[in-house]
């Protein structure tokens, strides 16, 4: 009977585990996802392995939580193109609150099969500018606006004319709206407080999909996380300008330190891992090349100073040429605010680069005039002690525990033997002294 029990029991165990597994397979699944960044090619990837995960898991909904100033146009399309090409329903939602959706976020947001915002979010402000961050010229700026309407007006059509007048404007006149407003012109679908919310309002909501309209069912859907890899991570991080401007100043003023004084491994490595990494960020950014000009030319401005010491005027030219070239790089007239490097983290790094230098410059200087403490030069002002007399044939002197052989100096008194003596003159291994009084 004991046996009996304990079968029972553990089959009674079984067939809840197995019950519990079964009826959380039968549940829907939806996927989570956080965009928080610049649209750029490690945010593609991301979104493009979420939808394969969705595809994989057969999810009801992938939800991309999104929150960008904007980014980069071709890297848009492209994340546009796979949330439209999806098998899985996509539902981006602009949270949380003080979140945006703006510039190329705008029409990530209308390229969701179903699109919400949370409350006191903002959307819009989608005018394209240059790939150096540059206002467009006539011609080419209506190129662009033209294109990028055309697609706003494809995936905002289905939405109604208000929408589409709305993304519209979003486009050629930048104008940002916020989450009611985005609603009552139904650019969006829904204002929710959160993701719990936003499956409740999507229950029973049609969306067409590449395969057709489909009826989305998320009753007691579970939610499940997708975080960002830590390579996906790292890559998004080294597109922020703050942190390239901070790698390619190291890594130059490193590399600078191993040419100038050659011979260690360790400044000259770390240099070229630095500017190795801030040529990615560079790659993406809008940047203005010319500043870098500036930059190198601040370098060899503080190298110089300590090479031929100019008193400090050298640094000084040195800090501003190097504030102006940063600025020049990144905070070009028509340069998204959100890509512009904060102007006192360069004014700050380049005081503490000018003072380093003025610190070496003026240890160099010291250095100069400190009398020489070693080789034979070293010995001229020292005194001793005569051991013998010392004749024009020569005799011995003592100088602190080395004897050395000495003759005196024209004329100079007698030298007798105790006298102290004073060193004046090296001559190999013979020192001319005179008597001290």
């Amino acid at each position: 009977m004991k046996r009996i029990g304990t079968f029972l029991i553990f089959l009674t165990a079984f067939l809840t585990v197995f019950q519990s597994a079964h009826a959380q397979s039968d549940t829907p699944l939806a996927l989570v996802m956080t965009a928080d960044g610049p649209i750029m090619p490690p945010m593609l990837e991301y979104i493009k392995r979420g939808v394969e995960t969705a595809e994989r898991r057969d999810a009801e909904v992938l939800i991309i939580q999104l929150d960008t100033f904007g980014g980069s146009i071709d890297t848009m399309k492209d994340i546009v193109q796979t949330i439209r090409d999806s098998k899985v329903p996509v539902v981006v939602y602009v949270s949380p609150r003080g979140a945006h959706a703006a510039s190329a976020g705008t029409l990530v947001t209308l390229a969701g099969h179903a699109s919400a915002m949370a409350p006191e979010t903002v959307i819009g402000a989608a005018s394209p500018v240059g790939g150096q961050g540059e206002d467009l010229e006539t011609t080419e700026a209506r190129k662009v606006k033209e294109d990028i309407k055309a697609v706003a007006r494809s995936l905002a059509e289905k939405r109604g004319p208000e929408a589409v007048k709305l993304a519209d404007a979003m486009i050629e006149n930048a104008k940002a709206v916020s989450a009611t407003e985005a609603l009552n012109a139904h650019l969006v679908d829904f204002v929710v407080d959160n993701v719990d919310d936003l499956l409740e309002a999507l229950n029973g909501f049609k969306v067409q999909i590449a395969d057709g309209t489909r009826v989305l069912n998320t009753v007691n859907a579970h939610t499940e996380p997708l975080d960002m890899r830590l390579i996906e991570s790292l890559l998004l991080f080294f597109t922020d300008p703050n942190i390239v401007f901070t790698l390619l100043s190291v890594g130059v003023m490193a590399i600078l330190f191993e040419i100038s004084s050659p011979g260690g491994w360790v400044s000259g490595f770390l240099g070229v891992v630095c500017v190795t990494l801030s040529t990615y960020g560079l790659g993406l950014l809008p940047v203005n090349w010319f500043g870098i000009v500036f930059m190198v030319t601040a370098f060899v401005l503080f190298i110089l100073d300590i090479k031929a010491p100019t008193h400090g005027a050298l640094t000084a030219a040195g800090v501003a040429s190097f504030i102006i070239g940063a600025l020049v790089l990144f905070n070009s007239p028509g340069t998204p605010q959100f890509q512009r490097v904060s102007v006192p983290l360069v004014v700050g790094v380049g005081l503490a680069f000018g003072l380093l230098f003025f610190g070496i410059l003026m240890f160099a200087l010291r250095t100069i005039h400190v009398p020489v403490s070693v080789g034979a030069e070293s010995l001229i002002g020292k005194t001793g002690t005569a051991r013998t007399p010392v004749v024009d044939a020569g005799g011995q002197v003592q100088l602190e525990s080395e004897l050395w052989t000495a003759e005196p100096i024209q004329g100079t008194e007698k030298i007798g033997k105790g006298d102290q003596v004073e060193v004046v003159e090296v001559k190999g291994l013979r020192l001319k002294v005179r008597k001290i009084k």
